[in-house]
């Protein structure tokens, strides 16, 4: 039976010490093989493996380190593998190992209170708003990922279009709204529009041009209509690295046509916002984001900070403020003590409590520092321009879209795209996610690793050119 007051602490200091070191040991030697490891599949019964009775009983730390490290650890999704190219999933980083150990240690509730952790993270979106080239009125606050922040860039923008009524009367005491994001944008606008309470149907679709950018005609044209509708437009989303193919919208042209329309302008930056720590003429891609009103961004793509981390941006302070700040009586601030300070970061989002996500990401960027994250957000960028001259060459590959930025899709001459990608993924050799690129199925890669080289890429076109030919072969006979 466990002592009063000491519940869940080790009985014994010393054991549980040792079982910590083995434990961080076998971390480290998955770190240390991440190009050794790549995703294969979890056993059948896993489920059974890991299910919970209904009363449990404890068991030993080295039982269940063992457990842990046997039995879950080697079934990951991968995504540390430096041939793993899909959705968009960020390698990771043995600093960001160290800083979550240190944060899950100091335990430190994030929503308010004067502490250090709150300080940790202003730095972190001071940072941020320097690099996006925002005005000084800009904050912004970190979230789980770039979906949950633009829940927070809309609402702000609704706060802005209508008030702070708009917190107590509802959207029915308001008009029909409209957002704008060009054609292949990310659903988590459809799923923003939706929690929000007005539903997928007022997301516009606007058609590219023949440079895969929103064409801006045509937005101007849609938002005339629904003006004339009694629609009032929400925001403009510029895309910056487009889901599909890594295309970037116009930004700067976008925040001109947004300034003269008075319309909000959001920018989807996910991975394409890190582009700004790259050389030219990726870096140009961004040109413009500094005169936007708000920015969502993900640190677990292409930063490789440990999942998860995003953040939102907004050029309005206190507007950000004023669209989430609530104060029960069991929130007021003090004048001294832990319940002061200036800052609060439950006044900017819907969270009261959260987790000091921004150790991970002061960790980071203070212990690479933004050369070297700029260096290989480069090389991906040129290694996604030389899978696109590879599969070019290619004598069963053609490009199935230009390379932008920092993905490449490859479409098969011959043989099923999703059927190549499974069975390259089963043998271990390198990871495609696949799309669909003017109809046609493809392989996409999306290249946010660290750890991949250009032979990775070769390796890679060189498994897809065998399985094509193979596919080849089989049809044959």
């Amino acid at each position: 039976m466990t002592k009063e007051g000491n519940r869940l602490d080790p009985a014994n200091w010393d054991d549980y010490r040792k079982s910590m070191h083995d434990l961080l040991e076998t971390c480290l030697d998955r770190l240390s093989s991440a190009r050794d490891l790549p995703w294969h599949p979890k056993p059948d019964n896993m489920g059974d493996q890991v299910s919970l009775p209904p009363m449990i009983e404890p068991e030993s730390p080295d039982r269940l380190f063992d457990r842990i490290s046997q039995d879950i650890m080697p079934y990951a999704t991968g995504n540390t593998h430096p041939r793993f190219f899909g959705w968009v999933q960020g390698g990771g980083s043995p600093l960001g190992v160290a800083a979550e150990l240190v944060a899950a240690t100091m335990n430190s509730n994030c929503g308010g209170r004067d502490h250090g952790a709150t300080e940790v993270e202003r730095s972190v979106i001071n940072w941020l708003c320097g690099l996006a080239g925002l005005p000084e009125t800009a904050f912004g606050i970190l979230t789980s990922g770039t979906s949950h922040a633009t829940i927070l860039a809309l609402s702000a923008a609704r706060y802005r279009l209508f008030g702070p009524d708009i917190r107590t009367k509802g959207v029915k005491a308001f008009p029909d709204i409209s957002l704008y994001a060009a054609a292949g944008a990310h659903s988590c606008f459809e799923k923003a529009l939706e929690v929000l309470g007005y539903g997928s149907d007022a997301l516009r679709t606007i058609p590219l041009t023949g440079k895969g950018q929103m064409d801006l005609d045509a937005l101007q044209a849609r938002i005339a209509a629904d003006r004339a509708a009694g629609i009032a437009p929400l925001a403009v989303i510029a895309t910056a690295g487009s889901v599909n193919t890594g295309n970037f919208d116009p930004i700067a042209d976008l925040a001109d046509l947004c300034e003269a329309e008075d319309i909000w302008l959001h920018v989807d930056g996910a991975f394409g916002f890190w582009a700004l720590l790259a050389e030219a003429p990726w870096s140009d891609l961004c040109a413009g984001i500094g005169r936007v009103q708000s920015i969502a961004c993900d640190f677990h793509k292409w930063m490789s900070v440990p999942y998860d981390c995003g953040a939102c941006l907004i050029s309005d302070s206190q507007l950000h403020r004023d669209t989430f700040l609530s104060r029960p009586s069991y929130l007021e601030s003090q004048n001294s003590g832990l319940g002061g300070g200036d800052l609060w970061f439950c006044d900017y989002g819907l969270e009261l409590s959260r987790g000091f996500k921004a150790l991970k990401v002061w960790a980071t960027l203070q212990g690479y520092g933004t050369d070297a994250l700029g260096a290989y957000v480069t090389d991906n960028c040129r290694q996604a321009r030389l899978m696109g001259e590879l599969a070019t060459a290619s004598d069963v590959l053609e490009l199935a879209c230009p390379v932008v930025s920092n993905v490449c899709c490859i479409r098969p001459i011959k043989g099923d795209a999703s059927a190549i990608a499974a069975r390259l993924q089963l043998s271990g050799e390198v990871v495609f996610s696949t799309t669909r690129i003017n109809g046609e199925n493809c392989l996409r890669a999306a290249l946010v690793n660290h750890r991949t080289t250009s032979d990775d890429i070769r390796l890679a076109v060189e498994a897809v050119e065998r399985e094509v030919r193979c596919s080849s072969q089989e049809a044959k006979a």
